[in-house]
């Protein structure tokens, strides 16, 4: 930032780089989602199937080891998920509840997909287009076009809260408030990558679960940013202006 009479302002350079670099991030995202529609049958397969709940035999039961160990990572990522306020354990368990009934439902007794199966019944067994089998600590674990795409978006979210976290590290000892690195392109960068992680699981395991409970997730992050905001600005004056400059979520 320059100085100009006693007030602190944004070098016009790089909001314009920002707000560049904000556009290619949009467009990118957008394609990206709209390049899955180029296998038609396969998306309609994987989401109807589980959304119905007849994917008959490609469903995995009875994994305890692949529930206990998934439910650990993603919610290790929650310590902590953001320096900028206070824990917040009523959040924090709401979404440890979602990835742990998640990977119960994925590796352990798929509650909710025999439930709809039921529901649909007598319709038949649907057969996942295009899906593919890889074998994994002796799990057979099956992956459709969609799966794949949840899986990168997963992964994107993961290296974007890394690279949060990193960055908070490193410089919250010497500025006040973190306005560089992936924090001049997104206020919310760790909360963009766990809304990233949790569309990624609506994507792959799109039950009637995971699609309730993810969609309150998201709309619940999204209050939490809001809210974070309201405080930051009572504690920092600059954090007004840093809102004019970087985007909320992207």
């Amino acid at each position: 930032m320059e100085e100009i009479k006693g007030e602190k302002k944004y070098d016009i350079g790089i909001i314009g780089r920002t707000k560049k670099a904000n556009h290619v991030i949009r467009i990118s995202l957008i394609v990206f989602i709209l390049s899955m529609f180029i296998f038609p049958e396969q998306v309609y397969s994987h989401f109807y199937g589980h959304f119905s709940g007849l994917i008959g035999s490609s469903m995995i039961t009875h994994e305890w080891d692949v529930v206990l160990l998934n439910s650990i990572f993603f919610i290790s990522f929650l310590v902590p998920l953001s320096f900028r306020s206070k824990t917040t354990w009523k959040h924090y368990g709401i979404v440890s509840a979602f990835f742990v009934s998640l990977f119960i439902e994925m590796y352990g007794i798929p509650f909710t997909i025999l439930f709809a199966s039921r529901v649909m019944d007598p319709s038949p067994l649907v057969h996942m287009q295009g899906a593919i089998v890889i074998d994994l600590f002796g799990v057979n674990f099956l992956f459709t076009i969609p799966m794949v795409y949840g899986t990168l978006m997963m992964a994107i979210g993961t290296i974007i809260i890394i690279v949060g976290w990193v960055t908070i590290y490193k410089k919250i000892q010497f500025e006040p408030l973190v306005t560089s690195g992936i924090y001049s392109i997104s206020r919310h960068p760790q909360y963009l990558g766990f809304i990233l992680v949790i569309i990624g699981w609506m994507v792959g395991w799109p039950t009637p679960l995971t699609l309730l409970f993810g969609s309150v997730l998201v709309v619940m992050y999204l209050r939490v940013c809001r809210k974070e905001e309201s405080e930051m600005i009572k504690l920092n004056p600059d954090y007004r202006e840093y809102m004019e400059t970087t985007p909320f979520i992207v």
